[in-house]
């Protein structure tokens, strides 16, 4: 993706349009092979994912709902070395470190402020669904797990089918892939 703005025919500056990718960690359950979560809080801990996730993120904004941002752990919380975008629709929230935002496309316009190249959406499920229509990329891990669940990842296989890379991993006995999809 071309980074910085460039001038139109007009003399005017012309401001390219930030990537908006999701990232996600998905698993099975009984009712399908996208569950994400339960009781607000991830079914996995894989070291080498959430090294990933630092990986991908860091220097970029991340936008998730309240829910999302208050299941992580106090100690990475904002997460570090990236701008955190929380989605809420309390007025009065706020936390230290932390831009408030009260609906996605207020979220995606400060963020697209900050950083013309990519934007992450991280969660939970009622954001992922809000904003599945306006994302260009999936960095999804795909477990090869069973747990029970109460969150799930919108149906993506459909619209997302260009594999930009696909690497399996495993960690304790447990199969998982890094997978790197983009609409087409």
């Amino acid at each position: 993706m071309p980074k910085g703005n460039t001038i139109d025919k007009g003399g005017k500056p012309h401001y390219r349009t930030s990537r908006i990718s999701i990232i996600a960690a998905l698993g099975r359950d009984n009712q399908n092979n996208r569950v994400i979560g339960k009781d607000n809080q991830l079914l996995w801990h894989i070291p080498d994912d959430l090294k990933r996730f630092k990986l991908i993120t860091f220097g970029h904004p991340v936008i998730m709902g309240r829910k999302t941002f208050e299941s992580l752990p106090e100690n990475v919380r904002p997460l570090p070395g990236r701008t955190n975008i929380v989605i809420t629709h309390n007025p009065a929230w706020s936390h230290a470190g932390v831009i408030a935002a009260h609906s996605l496309d207020e979220a995606l316009r400060k963020a697209r402020v900050l950083d013309r190249r990519e934007i992450f959406i991280c969660g939970g499920t009622q954001i992922y669904e809000q904003a599945f229509h306006l994302v260009d990329r999936l960095y999804l891990t795909l477990i090869d797990d069973e747990k029970e669940g109460d969150a799930h990842f919108p149906p993506y296989e459909k619209e997302f089918t260009k594999v930009i890379s696909d690497e399996s991993r495993e960690w304790n006995g447990i199969n998982y892939r890094w997978v790197t999809l983009e609409r087409t």
